[in-house]
Protein backbone atom coordinates (compact mmCIF):
# COMPACT_ATOMS: atom_id res chain seq x y z
CA UNK A 1 0.00 0.00 0.00
CA UNK A 2 1.25 3.42 -1.09
CA UNK A 3 1.90 5.45 2.23
CA UNK A 4 2.65 8.38 0.19
CA UNK A 5 -0.26 10.60 0.81
CA UNK A 6 -0.56 9.85 4.51
CA UNK A 7 3.02 11.21 4.82
CA UNK A 8 2.35 14.37 3.50
CA UNK A 9 -0.87 14.44 5.37
CA UNK A 10 1.30 14.61 8.50
CA UNK A 11 4.03 17.08 7.09
CA UNK A 12 1.23 20.02 6.19
CA UNK A 13 -0.14 18.84 10.04
CA UNK A 14 3.38 19.43 11.63
CA UNK A 15 4.05 22.70 9.12
CA UNK A 16 0.65 24.31 10.12
CA UNK A 17 1.58 23.56 13.91
CA UNK A 18 4.62 25.40 13.95
CA UNK A 19 3.17 27.90 11.48
CA UNK A 20 0.37 28.76 14.70
CA UNK A 21 3.29 29.07 17.36
CA UNK A 22 5.38 31.03 15.22
CA UNK A 23 2.02 33.26 14.91
CA UNK A 24 1.30 33.48 18.79
CA UNK A 25 4.96 33.77 19.87
CA UNK A 26 5.59 37.41 17.42
CA UNK A 27 1.93 38.64 18.21
CA UNK A 28 1.53 38.13 21.82
CA UNK A 29 5.14 36.85 23.68
CA UNK A 30 7.04 40.32 24.11
CA UNK A 31 10.21 37.79 23.51
CA UNK A 32 12.19 41.35 22.75
CA UNK A 33 11.84 42.20 26.44
CA UNK A 34 13.57 39.12 27.77
CA UNK A 35 17.33 39.64 28.81
CA UNK A 36 18.20 36.37 27.35
CA UNK A 37 18.06 38.22 23.65
CA UNK A 38 19.19 41.52 24.53
CA UNK A 39 22.09 42.14 22.21
CA UNK A 40 24.63 44.81 22.82
CA UNK A 41 23.87 47.65 21.53
CA UNK A 42 26.25 50.84 20.39
CA UNK A 43 24.68 54.20 19.09
CA UNK A 44 23.56 54.44 15.81
CA UNK A 45 24.57 57.85 14.07
CA UNK A 46 22.37 58.73 11.13
CA UNK A 47 24.21 61.12 9.12
CA UNK A 48 21.85 64.18 7.49
CA UNK A 49 23.09 66.68 5.29
CA UNK A 50 22.09 69.45 7.69
CA UNK A 51 22.26 67.88 11.31
CA UNK A 52 23.23 64.84 13.09
CA UNK A 53 21.17 62.30 15.28
CA UNK A 54 22.19 59.67 17.71
CA UNK A 55 19.68 57.08 19.37
CA UNK A 56 20.97 54.97 22.05
CA UNK A 57 19.52 52.51 23.45
CA UNK A 58 21.88 51.63 26.58
CA UNK A 59 20.45 54.12 28.78
CA UNK A 60 17.13 54.18 27.50
CA UNK A 61 14.02 51.67 27.83
CA UNK A 62 14.04 49.95 24.89
CA UNK A 63 11.74 50.54 21.70
CA UNK A 64 8.67 48.15 20.40
CA UNK A 65 9.25 48.98 17.63
CA UNK A 66 7.31 46.38 15.76
CA UNK A 67 3.97 48.55 17.62
CA UNK A 68 5.31 51.63 18.75
CA UNK A 69 4.06 53.83 15.35
CA UNK A 70 5.15 56.79 16.11
CA UNK A 71 9.40 55.60 16.59
CA UNK A 72 9.12 54.05 13.65
CA UNK A 73 7.90 56.87 11.47
CA UNK A 74 10.60 59.13 13.53
CA UNK A 75 13.11 56.48 12.30
CA UNK A 76 11.74 56.77 9.02
CA UNK A 77 12.00 60.66 8.23
CA UNK A 78 15.57 60.11 9.95
CA UNK A 79 17.02 57.18 7.92
CA UNK A 80 15.11 58.94 4.45
CA UNK A 81 17.74 61.32 3.21
CA UNK A 82 20.45 57.84 3.38
CA UNK A 83 17.83 56.20 1.39
CA UNK A 84 18.01 58.83 -1.07
CA UNK A 85 21.85 58.62 -1.53
CA UNK A 86 21.69 55.34 -1.51
CA UNK A 87 18.70 54.52 -3.88
CA UNK A 88 20.47 53.39 -7.63
CA UNK A 89 19.39 55.86 -9.73
CA UNK A 90 16.49 55.42 -12.69
CA UNK A 91 18.25 53.55 -15.95
CA UNK A 92 18.56 55.99 -18.77
CA UNK A 93 19.34 53.07 -20.79
CA UNK A 94 15.98 53.27 -22.96
CA UNK A 95 16.57 56.80 -23.74
CA UNK A 96 20.19 56.17 -24.50
CA UNK A 97 19.55 53.35 -26.90
CA UNK A 98 16.93 55.33 -28.66
CA UNK A 99 19.88 58.29 -28.96
CA UNK A 100 22.23 55.73 -30.15
CA UNK A 101 19.55 54.10 -32.56
CA UNK A 102 18.75 57.76 -33.91
CA UNK A 103 22.38 58.25 -34.49
CA UNK A 104 22.74 55.03 -35.89
CA UNK A 105 20.22 55.95 -38.52
CA UNK A 106 22.22 59.15 -38.79
CA UNK A 107 25.33 57.67 -39.70
CA UNK A 108 23.60 54.97 -41.95
CA UNK A 109 21.70 58.06 -43.85
CA UNK A 110 24.67 59.71 -44.15
CA UNK A 111 26.65 57.20 -45.28
CA UNK A 112 23.65 56.15 -47.83
CA UNK A 113 24.15 59.97 -49.26
CA UNK A 114 27.66 59.62 -49.74
CA UNK A 115 27.26 56.45 -51.44
CA UNK A 116 24.60 57.81 -53.73
CA UNK A 117 26.77 60.68 -54.50
CA UNK A 118 29.89 58.56 -55.03
CA UNK A 119 27.47 57.21 -57.82
CA UNK A 120 26.50 59.56 -59.57
CA UNK A 121 30.25 60.92 -59.51
CA UNK A 122 31.75 57.31 -60.54
CA UNK A 123 28.24 57.48 -63.07
CA UNK A 124 29.49 61.08 -64.16
CA UNK A 125 30.13 60.73 -67.89
CA UNK A 126 29.05 57.11 -68.24
CA UNK A 127 25.48 56.91 -67.94
CA UNK A 128 23.46 54.97 -70.74
CA UNK A 129 19.84 55.30 -71.70
CA UNK A 130 18.36 51.39 -73.01
CA UNK A 131 15.64 51.56 -75.11
CA UNK A 132 12.91 49.10 -74.54
CA UNK A 133 12.37 47.88 -77.52
CA UNK A 134 8.95 46.22 -78.99
CA UNK A 135 9.76 42.36 -78.67
CA UNK A 136 9.85 41.82 -82.39
CA UNK A 137 13.25 43.57 -82.42
CA UNK A 138 14.80 41.11 -80.23
CA UNK A 139 12.72 38.56 -77.82
CA UNK A 140 10.58 37.29 -80.90
CA UNK A 141 13.84 36.60 -82.94
CA UNK A 142 14.76 34.19 -80.38
CA UNK A 143 11.10 32.78 -80.83
CA UNK A 144 12.91 32.15 -84.72
CA UNK A 145 15.96 30.05 -83.36
CA UNK A 146 14.61 27.10 -86.05
CA UNK A 147 15.27 29.40 -88.89
CA UNK A 148 18.80 30.56 -87.90
CA UNK A 149 20.81 27.33 -89.93
CA UNK A 150 19.55 24.89 -92.01
CA UNK A 151 22.10 22.16 -91.02
CA UNK A 152 21.81 22.48 -87.20
CA UNK A 153 19.36 23.28 -84.56
CA UNK A 154 20.68 26.71 -83.23
CA UNK A 155 17.83 26.65 -80.01
CA UNK A 156 20.12 25.17 -77.70
CA UNK A 157 22.62 27.95 -77.79
CA UNK A 158 20.06 30.96 -76.56
CA UNK A 159 20.02 29.12 -73.05
CA UNK A 160 21.44 31.15 -70.44
CA UNK A 161 21.43 34.38 -71.31
CA UNK A 162 22.68 33.24 -74.82
CA UNK A 163 25.94 31.89 -73.43
CA UNK A 164 24.36 28.05 -74.16
CA UNK A 165 24.42 24.69 -72.66
CA UNK A 166 26.90 24.13 -69.84
CA UNK A 167 29.72 22.35 -70.68
CA UNK A 168 31.22 19.15 -68.72
CA UNK A 169 34.53 18.85 -68.37
CA UNK A 170 35.56 14.88 -68.18
CA UNK A 171 39.04 15.89 -69.42
CA UNK A 172 39.86 18.24 -66.62
CA UNK A 173 40.48 20.60 -70.06
CA UNK A 174 38.50 23.84 -68.62
CA UNK A 175 38.44 25.18 -65.24
CA UNK A 176 35.78 24.36 -62.72
CA UNK A 177 32.88 26.46 -63.38
CA UNK A 178 32.15 29.49 -66.20
CA UNK A 179 32.37 27.19 -69.37
CA UNK A 180 29.54 26.73 -72.09
CA UNK A 181 28.68 25.52 -75.54
CA UNK A 182 28.30 29.15 -76.51
CA UNK A 183 27.87 29.76 -80.52
CA UNK A 184 30.21 32.49 -82.38
CA UNK A 185 27.22 34.67 -83.67
CA UNK A 186 25.27 35.03 -79.84
CA UNK A 187 26.90 38.12 -79.05
CA UNK A 188 23.85 40.04 -79.05
CA UNK A 189 21.57 38.63 -76.20
CA UNK A 190 24.99 37.93 -74.11
CA UNK A 191 25.66 41.73 -74.82
CA UNK A 192 22.54 42.76 -73.86
CA UNK A 193 21.96 40.69 -71.07
CA UNK A 194 25.07 42.15 -69.48
CA UNK A 195 23.57 45.82 -70.22
CA UNK A 196 20.26 44.98 -67.86
CA UNK A 197 23.14 44.83 -64.63
CA UNK A 198 25.07 47.65 -66.14
CA UNK A 199 26.13 49.54 -62.81
CA UNK A 200 25.76 52.91 -64.37
CA UNK A 201 22.42 52.09 -66.60
CA UNK A 202 19.72 55.10 -66.80
CA UNK A 203 15.90 55.18 -66.84
CA UNK A 204 16.28 58.82 -67.47
CA UNK A 205 17.44 59.73 -70.83
CA UNK A 206 18.07 63.02 -70.46
CA UNK A 207 20.83 62.20 -68.23
CA UNK A 208 22.81 59.53 -70.10
CA UNK A 209 25.70 60.18 -72.50
CA UNK A 210 25.04 57.02 -74.75
CA UNK A 211 21.65 55.20 -75.55
CA UNK A 212 21.79 51.63 -76.15
CA UNK A 213 19.40 49.89 -79.02
CA UNK A 214 19.22 46.58 -78.24
CA UNK A 215 18.03 44.85 -81.09
CA UNK A 216 19.35 41.60 -82.77
CA UNK A 217 20.34 42.41 -85.73
CA UNK A 218 22.63 39.65 -86.50
CA UNK A 219 20.06 37.36 -85.62
CA UNK A 220 17.34 39.00 -87.73
CA UNK A 221 19.55 38.63 -90.54
CA UNK A 222 20.54 34.95 -90.01
CA UNK A 223 17.07 34.02 -90.67
CA UNK A 224 17.11 34.97 -93.70
CA UNK A 225 20.40 34.68 -95.25
CA UNK A 226 19.37 31.67 -97.39
CA UNK A 227 16.35 31.03 -99.61
CA UNK A 228 14.77 34.43 -99.11
CA UNK A 229 14.34 37.72 -100.86
CA UNK A 230 15.93 41.14 -100.19
CA UNK A 231 12.88 42.91 -98.94
CA UNK A 232 12.68 40.14 -96.36
CA UNK A 233 16.19 40.51 -95.28
CA UNK A 234 15.64 44.34 -95.24
CA UNK A 235 12.25 44.52 -93.36
CA UNK A 236 13.12 44.56 -89.68
CA UNK A 237 15.91 46.97 -90.28
CA UNK A 238 13.86 49.73 -92.62
CA UNK A 239 11.37 49.36 -89.17
CA UNK A 240 13.65 49.97 -86.70
CA UNK A 241 14.92 52.86 -88.15
CA UNK A 242 11.48 54.02 -88.80
CA UNK A 243 10.60 53.55 -85.16
CA UNK A 244 13.99 55.13 -83.84
CA UNK A 245 13.19 58.26 -85.74
CA UNK A 246 9.77 58.74 -83.66
CA UNK A 247 11.52 58.47 -80.66
CA UNK A 248 12.78 61.77 -78.57
CA UNK A 249 15.99 60.38 -77.73
CA UNK A 250 17.02 60.39 -81.44
CA UNK A 251 15.99 64.27 -82.56
CA UNK A 252 18.88 65.65 -80.23
CA UNK A 253 21.89 64.72 -82.43
CA UNK A 254 19.78 62.91 -85.19
CA UNK A 255 20.80 59.35 -83.29
CA UNK A 256 24.87 59.76 -83.32
CA UNK A 257 24.67 59.15 -79.21
CA UNK A 258 23.13 55.72 -80.35
CA UNK A 259 25.03 52.74 -80.65
CA UNK A 260 23.93 49.17 -81.46
CA UNK A 261 25.96 45.79 -81.71
CA UNK A 262 25.38 43.48 -84.31
CA UNK A 263 27.14 39.70 -83.85
CA UNK A 264 27.62 39.14 -87.13
CA UNK A 265 30.22 40.61 -89.60
CA UNK A 266 30.02 43.97 -91.01
CA UNK A 267 29.73 42.48 -94.57
CA UNK A 268 26.67 41.20 -93.66
CA UNK A 269 24.80 44.30 -93.15
CA UNK A 270 26.34 46.43 -96.21
CA UNK A 271 24.25 44.95 -99.39
CA UNK A 272 25.09 47.52 -102.13
CA UNK A 273 22.80 46.05 -104.33
CA UNK A 274 19.20 44.76 -104.05
CA UNK A 275 19.54 41.84 -105.61
CA UNK A 276 17.80 38.44 -104.08
CA UNK A 277 21.43 36.78 -105.21
CA UNK A 278 23.37 39.51 -103.15
CA UNK A 279 24.33 38.48 -99.28
CA UNK A 280 22.88 40.01 -96.47
CA UNK A 281 20.78 43.04 -95.74
CA UNK A 282 21.33 47.02 -96.39
CA UNK A 283 21.17 47.45 -92.34
CA UNK A 284 24.33 49.66 -92.37
CA UNK A 285 23.66 51.50 -95.40
CA UNK A 286 20.23 52.97 -93.98
CA UNK A 287 21.07 57.09 -93.01
CA UNK A 288 19.78 56.41 -89.48
CA UNK A 289 22.21 53.91 -89.18
CA UNK A 290 25.13 55.72 -90.84
CA UNK A 291 25.21 58.15 -87.81
CA UNK A 292 24.95 55.78 -85.23
CA UNK A 293 27.84 53.73 -83.99
CA UNK A 294 28.36 49.86 -84.36
CA UNK A 295 29.94 47.55 -82.30
CA UNK A 296 30.62 43.96 -84.48
CA UNK A 297 32.76 41.27 -84.21
CA UNK A 298 34.27 42.04 -87.36
CA UNK A 299 34.34 45.65 -88.75
CA UNK A 300 35.30 47.38 -91.90
CA UNK A 301 38.71 48.47 -92.26
CA UNK A 302 37.24 51.29 -94.52
CA UNK A 303 34.26 53.26 -92.17
CA UNK A 304 35.06 55.20 -89.27
CA UNK A 305 31.26 54.39 -87.49
CA UNK A 306 32.26 50.69 -86.57
CA UNK A 307 34.46 49.29 -84.30
CA UNK A 308 35.35 45.38 -83.84
CA UNK A 309 34.75 43.74 -80.67
CA UNK A 310 35.52 39.92 -79.88
CA UNK A 311 33.42 37.12 -80.51
CA UNK A 312 32.28 35.12 -77.71
CA UNK A 313 34.31 32.48 -76.43
CA UNK A 314 32.81 29.32 -74.13
CA UNK A 315 34.19 30.81 -71.28
CA UNK A 316 32.19 32.92 -69.18
CA UNK A 317 33.39 34.19 -65.49
CA UNK A 318 31.08 34.39 -62.83
CA UNK A 319 33.87 35.74 -60.45
CA UNK A 320 37.79 37.55 -60.20
CA UNK A 321 38.96 34.29 -58.95
CA UNK A 322 37.53 32.25 -62.32
CA UNK A 323 39.82 34.17 -64.37
CA UNK A 324 42.90 34.26 -61.99
CA UNK A 325 42.60 30.28 -61.90
CA UNK A 326 42.04 30.00 -65.32
CA UNK A 327 45.43 32.58 -65.97
CA UNK A 328 47.24 30.17 -63.43
CA UNK A 329 45.89 27.37 -65.25
CA UNK A 330 47.70 28.32 -68.56
CA UNK A 331 51.04 29.89 -67.20
CA UNK A 332 51.53 26.05 -66.04
CA UNK A 333 50.03 24.16 -68.79
CA UNK A 334 53.01 22.22 -70.77
CA UNK A 335 52.87 22.65 -74.58
CA UNK A 336 54.43 19.60 -76.52
CA UNK A 337 53.59 21.42 -80.33
CA UNK A 338 55.22 24.02 -81.62
CA UNK A 339 52.24 25.17 -83.62
CA UNK A 340 48.90 23.79 -84.46
CA UNK A 341 45.55 24.93 -86.97
CA UNK A 342 41.70 24.02 -86.70
CA UNK A 343 39.97 24.96 -89.41
CA UNK A 344 38.41 23.97 -93.09
CA UNK A 345 40.07 24.67 -96.57
CA UNK A 346 38.36 27.23 -98.69
CA UNK A 347 38.91 26.24 -102.11
CA UNK A 348 35.80 28.12 -103.46
CA UNK A 349 37.53 31.36 -102.29
CA UNK A 350 39.40 33.10 -104.60
CA UNK A 351 43.22 34.17 -103.30
CA UNK A 352 42.56 31.44 -100.53
CA UNK A 353 45.90 29.69 -99.02
CA UNK A 354 44.25 27.72 -96.07
CA UNK A 355 45.47 24.25 -98.30
CA UNK A 356 48.60 25.36 -98.10
CA UNK A 357 48.76 26.42 -94.46
CA UNK A 358 46.70 23.12 -93.97
CA UNK A 359 49.65 21.23 -96.21
CA UNK A 360 52.78 22.63 -94.28
CA UNK A 361 51.53 21.62 -90.68
CA UNK A 362 50.53 18.28 -92.21
CA UNK A 363 53.81 17.73 -93.35
CA UNK A 364 55.46 18.93 -90.12
CA UNK A 365 56.52 16.96 -86.89
CA UNK A 366 56.16 19.86 -84.82
CA UNK A 367 52.29 20.72 -86.45
CA UNK A 368 48.81 19.20 -85.00
CA UNK A 369 45.77 20.12 -86.93
CA UNK A 370 42.31 19.35 -86.66
CA UNK A 371 41.13 19.67 -90.05
CA UNK A 372 37.22 20.75 -90.28
CA UNK A 373 34.59 18.99 -92.17
CA UNK A 374 31.43 16.80 -92.38
CA UNK A 375 33.00 13.64 -91.42
CA UNK A 376 35.29 15.22 -88.90
CA UNK A 377 33.40 16.54 -85.83
CA UNK A 378 36.21 17.85 -83.34
CA UNK A 379 36.11 20.59 -85.12
CA UNK A 380 32.70 21.86 -83.28
CA UNK A 381 33.55 19.91 -80.04
CA UNK A 382 34.90 22.92 -78.01
CA UNK A 383 36.89 20.04 -75.88
CA UNK A 384 38.46 19.14 -78.59
CA UNK A 385 39.57 22.64 -79.91
CA UNK A 386 40.45 23.93 -76.73
CA UNK A 387 43.12 21.06 -75.77
CA UNK A 388 44.70 21.88 -79.69
CA UNK A 389 45.18 25.31 -78.23
CA UNK A 390 45.89 24.89 -74.67
CA UNK A 391 48.66 22.16 -76.06
CA UNK A 392 50.44 24.37 -78.93
CA UNK A 393 52.64 27.68 -78.58
CA UNK A 394 51.39 29.07 -81.72
CA UNK A 395 48.12 28.78 -83.36
CA UNK A 396 47.63 29.70 -86.84
CA UNK A 397 44.83 32.16 -88.00
CA UNK A 398 44.90 32.93 -91.23
CA UNK A 399 41.38 34.48 -92.42
CA UNK A 400 38.41 32.38 -93.14
CA UNK A 401 35.25 33.63 -95.25
CA UNK A 402 36.33 37.14 -94.22
CA UNK A 403 39.44 39.04 -92.31
CA UNK A 404 38.58 37.67 -89.00
CA UNK A 405 37.97 34.02 -87.07
CA UNK A 406 36.25 33.19 -83.57
CA UNK A 407 39.41 31.07 -83.54
CA UNK A 408 41.48 33.73 -82.20
CA UNK A 409 39.92 34.50 -79.34
CA UNK A 410 39.99 30.95 -78.51
CA UNK A 411 43.37 30.24 -78.83
CA UNK A 412 44.17 33.48 -76.72
CA UNK A 413 41.83 31.79 -73.87
CA UNK A 414 44.38 29.22 -74.50
CA UNK A 415 47.22 31.21 -73.95
CA UNK A 416 48.43 29.80 -77.27
CA UNK A 417 50.35 32.88 -79.31
CA UNK A 418 48.11 33.86 -82.44
CA UNK A 419 49.64 33.69 -85.96
CA UNK A 420 48.26 36.13 -88.54
CA UNK A 421 48.77 36.17 -92.11
CA UNK A 422 46.47 39.30 -92.41
CA UNK A 423 46.48 42.77 -90.14
CA UNK A 424 43.08 42.79 -91.08
CA UNK A 425 42.79 39.46 -88.86
CA UNK A 426 42.85 41.63 -85.79
CA UNK A 427 45.69 44.63 -85.33
CA UNK A 428 43.12 47.04 -86.94
CA UNK A 429 39.96 44.94 -85.67
CA UNK A 430 40.28 45.06 -82.02
CA UNK A 431 41.96 47.88 -81.09
CA UNK A 432 40.03 48.22 -77.82
CA UNK A 433 41.24 44.98 -76.57
CA UNK A 434 44.40 44.01 -78.12
CA UNK A 435 47.34 46.27 -77.37
CA UNK A 436 48.80 48.09 -80.96
CA UNK A 437 52.67 46.76 -80.42
CA UNK A 438 50.83 43.74 -81.79
CA UNK A 439 54.64 41.92 -82.14
CA UNK A 440 54.38 41.79 -78.32
CA UNK A 441 51.61 38.93 -78.01
CA UNK A 442 51.29 37.57 -82.02
CA UNK A 443 53.71 36.93 -84.95
CA UNK A 444 52.92 38.26 -88.61
CA UNK A 445 53.51 36.19 -91.37
CA UNK A 446 52.74 37.63 -94.78
CA UNK A 447 49.89 36.00 -96.70
CA UNK A 448 51.80 36.32 -100.10
CA UNK A 449 54.79 34.65 -99.03
CA UNK A 450 52.80 31.78 -97.93
CA UNK A 451 49.99 31.55 -101.03
CA UNK A 452 53.42 32.06 -103.10
CA UNK A 453 54.97 29.16 -101.22
CA UNK A 454 57.95 31.35 -100.62
CA UNK A 455 58.26 30.39 -96.53
CA UNK A 456 58.35 27.90 -94.00
CA UNK A 457 56.17 28.56 -91.03
CA UNK A 458 57.79 26.08 -89.20
CA UNK A 459 61.11 28.01 -89.64
CA UNK A 460 59.88 31.18 -89.29
CA UNK A 461 58.31 29.93 -85.64
CA UNK A 462 61.14 27.99 -84.48
CA UNK A 463 63.64 30.79 -84.56
CA UNK A 464 62.07 32.87 -82.48
CA UNK A 465 64.04 32.80 -79.14
CA UNK A 466 62.62 31.30 -75.66
CA UNK A 467 62.63 34.18 -74.12
CA UNK A 468 60.67 35.75 -76.86
CA UNK A 469 58.25 33.30 -76.83
CA UNK A 470 57.80 33.28 -72.90
CA UNK A 471 57.37 37.34 -73.08
CA UNK A 472 54.70 37.03 -75.36
CA UNK A 473 52.90 34.16 -74.45
CA UNK A 474 52.72 36.17 -70.67
CA UNK A 475 51.22 38.93 -72.69
CA UNK A 476 48.74 36.66 -74.29
CA UNK A 477 47.41 35.41 -70.76
CA UNK A 478 46.96 39.29 -69.36
CA UNK A 479 44.29 39.60 -72.45
CA UNK A 480 42.47 36.35 -71.30
CA UNK A 481 40.23 39.11 -69.40
CA UNK A 482 39.41 41.42 -71.69
CA UNK A 483 38.49 38.68 -74.89
CA UNK A 484 35.94 36.96 -72.67
CA UNK A 485 32.11 37.86 -71.53
CA UNK A 486 31.91 37.34 -68.09
CA UNK A 487 28.45 36.02 -67.07
CA UNK A 488 25.54 38.51 -67.10
CA UNK A 489 24.50 37.40 -64.03
CA UNK A 490 27.48 38.18 -61.68
CA UNK A 491 29.83 41.17 -61.98
CA UNK A 492 33.44 40.78 -61.83
CA UNK A 493 35.44 43.66 -59.42
CA UNK A 494 39.32 43.36 -60.19
CA UNK A 495 39.07 42.83 -63.70
CA UNK A 496 37.23 44.47 -66.69
CA UNK A 497 36.35 41.86 -69.15
CA UNK A 498 35.67 42.75 -72.90
CA UNK A 499 31.94 44.16 -72.55
CA UNK A 500 33.47 46.53 -70.02
CA UNK A 501 36.09 47.23 -72.38
CA UNK A 502 33.70 48.26 -75.32
CA UNK A 503 31.15 50.26 -72.89
CA UNK A 504 33.66 52.76 -71.87
CA UNK A 505 35.26 52.94 -75.03
CA UNK A 506 32.23 53.44 -77.09
CA UNK A 507 31.59 56.32 -74.54
CA UNK A 508 34.61 57.69 -75.70
CA UNK A 509 33.82 57.48 -79.37
CA UNK A 510 30.20 59.20 -78.45
CA UNK A 511 31.18 61.89 -76.54
CA UNK A 512 34.00 62.82 -79.50
CA UNK A 513 30.96 62.71 -81.92
CA UNK A 514 28.02 64.58 -80.04
CA UNK A 515 30.84 67.00 -78.91
CA UNK A 516 32.25 67.80 -82.45
CA UNK A 517 35.78 67.45 -81.20
CA UNK A 518 36.86 64.62 -83.91
CA UNK A 519 37.03 65.52 -87.22
CA UNK A 520 37.77 63.16 -90.12
CA UNK A 521 39.89 65.38 -93.02
CA UNK A 522 40.64 62.33 -95.08
CA UNK A 523 39.00 60.02 -96.96
CA UNK A 524 37.05 57.21 -94.57
CA UNK A 525 38.30 54.46 -96.56
CA UNK A 526 41.94 55.46 -94.78
CA UNK A 527 40.20 54.94 -91.52
CA UNK A 528 41.86 51.66 -90.85
CA UNK A 529 45.36 53.88 -91.10
CA UNK A 530 44.32 56.76 -89.32
CA UNK A 531 43.07 54.63 -85.94
CA UNK A 532 45.94 52.15 -85.91
CA UNK A 533 48.83 54.51 -86.55
CA UNK A 534 47.62 58.06 -86.05
CA UNK A 535 48.39 58.98 -89.69
CA UNK A 536 47.01 58.02 -93.44
CA UNK A 537 50.49 58.03 -94.76
CA UNK A 538 52.08 55.30 -97.37
CA UNK A 539 52.41 52.47 -94.88
CA UNK A 540 53.57 48.53 -96.19
CA UNK A 541 50.18 47.43 -95.36
CA UNK A 542 48.34 49.48 -97.96
CA UNK A 543 48.06 46.07 -100.06
CA UNK A 544 46.20 44.32 -97.69
CA UNK A 545 43.52 47.04 -97.62
CA UNK A 546 43.38 47.50 -101.84
CA UNK A 547 39.96 45.95 -101.97
CA UNK A 548 36.04 45.91 -100.41
CA UNK A 549 35.72 42.42 -98.55
CA UNK A 550 31.75 42.67 -99.75
CA UNK A 551 32.72 40.67 -102.54
CA UNK A 552 33.98 38.07 -100.36
CA UNK A 553 31.24 37.86 -97.87
CA UNK A 554 29.18 35.23 -100.04
CA UNK A 555 27.75 32.13 -99.05
CA UNK A 556 30.06 29.43 -98.03
CA UNK A 557 29.11 25.51 -99.29
CA UNK A 558 28.33 24.61 -95.54
CA UNK A 559 26.47 26.99 -92.69
CA UNK A 560 29.35 25.09 -90.85
CA UNK A 561 32.48 26.65 -92.46
CA UNK A 562 31.70 29.86 -90.61
CA UNK A 563 33.22 28.84 -87.76
CA UNK A 564 36.28 27.44 -88.73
Amino acid sequence: MDQTPRCRCKIWLVLCVFFICWYFMIHNAKWYNLSTFQPETSPVEIIETTQKTTHSQTDNEPVDWLHDTAQLRALENELEPILKKIKPKPEKKDKGKEKKNETNVEKVSEKLGKIRYRNRRTCSGRYIYMYDLPSRFNDDILDDCQLFNKWQNICPFIDNSGMGPNLENPQRVFSKSGWYATNQFMLEPIFHNRMKNYDCLTNESSVASAIYVPYYAGLDVWRYLFDHNVSTRDALAIDLAEWLREQPEWKPYDGKNHFIVAGRVIWEFRREVDEDEAWGNKLMLLPEFKNMTTLTIEKSPWHSNNFGIPYPTYFHPKSDNDIAEWQGKMRRHRRRALFSFAGAPRPDMEDSYREEIIQQCIDSTKCRIIRCSNENLKCYQPIDVMKLFQNSVFCLQPPGDSFTRRSTFDSILAGCIPVFFNPGSAYVQYLWHLPKEFDKYSVLINEDDVRNKNVSIEHVLSRISARKVAEMRIEVIRLIPTVVYADPKSKLERFKDAFDVSVSKVLDVIENVTNKTTSYEFDERLSWKYFLFGSVEKHDWDHYFRYSMTHKAKQADLEGNESR
